[in-house]
């Protein structure tokens, strides 16, 4: 039996069509928050206007200009997947956030074992904020990313591997000029700094400003394409950063940054609890 919100003469709406164009408007939506700023949004305008002319000389019969954007159009799938990869890649993950299910019942948050990861989480986030202000106060230039969701597996294979605690020591020293470890990034992840020297991808957006280096390009890079989030100092000016979602914040609050970590380091270690041994 069809229900119909209303009906006038041949349009007929139905309250599934309703649900329907809600759901592809908010597919449309997620798609230009991944896509804006990059070049990738250019050429989905431009494969958007080839695929427009397409049905218009098609309408007027213009058969040969229409057998060329035809021929187009029937490789328009391998294309978008070939140059929308990393977009792609991004639009999944975000999906595959979006439908994890979190949480767990409120005995097993509050179970010892959750606490004292909480404390331990706490201590090496603070120990990530000193190295920030260490950094920062000599101007020694350097990247720290913190895997979330993903251990950056394929980036750390570009470094060395460490495998060490999470200290502020540690991390000043890797980033000293004369460390051969102190080009590139760190990755940290799984409650240590998992590997030094990592090469990570860079940013193609042509909107960000012409001051941000290397550094700044590739923080926003290996966050463009990963849920990670990526701390940047300058060289130049000392000045603190981070990344995350392919966007940059400059010059954030001790606050800002610890509730920034508190609130996504919880999704990676609540993956891990079973690799936690019971006291």
């Amino acid at each position: 039996m069809q229900y119909f919100l209303f009906s006038i003469g041949f349009l007929e709406l139905r309250w599934i069509d309703v649900l329907d164009i809600f759901l592809v408007a908010l597919l449309i939506f997620q798609l230009y928050r991944i896509v804006r700023g990059s070049l990738a949004f250019n050429i989905l305008l431009g494969l958007l206007f080839v695929y427009i002319a397409s049905l218009i000389v098609r309408s007027i019969h213009m058969i040969l200009l229409s057998r060329i954007l035809g021929q187009f159009a029937g490789v328009g799938i391998i294309a978008i997947l070939i140059v929308f990869q990393p977009e792609i890649r991004r639009f999944l993950l975000y999906i595959g956030q979006s439908s994890r299910i979190g949480g767990g019942s409120v005995l097993k948050r509050l179970s010892f074992k959750n606490l004292a990861i909480s404390r331990q989480r706490s201590i090496e986030i603070h120990e990530i904020i000193k190295a920030l202000h260490g950094m920062s106060k000599n101007k020694i230039g350097g990247t720290i990313v913190c895997a979330i969701t993903s251990r950056l597996q394929t980036i750390s294979e570009t470094g060395v591997s460490l495998n060490a605690q999470i200290s502020e020591e540690l991390i000043e020293s890797i980033f000293f000029k004369n460390n051969p470890l102190h080009d590139g990034a760190i990755i940290i992840a799984d409650g240590a700094v998992s590997a030094a020297r990592c090469i990570l991808p860079l940013s193609d957006s042509p909107d960000l400003p012409a001051n941000y280096g290397l550094r700044h390009r590739s923080a926003i890079g290996i966050t463009e394409q990963s849920d990670a989030i990526a701390f940047i100092v300058s060289e130049e000016t000392g000045q603190i950063s981070y990344s995350i979602n392919g966007e940059i914040t400059e010059d954030p609050s001790d606050s800002e940054i610890e509730h920034l970590l508190l609130n996504n380091l919880h999704r990676q270690f609540s993956a891990n609890l079973h690799d936690i041994p019971s006291e």
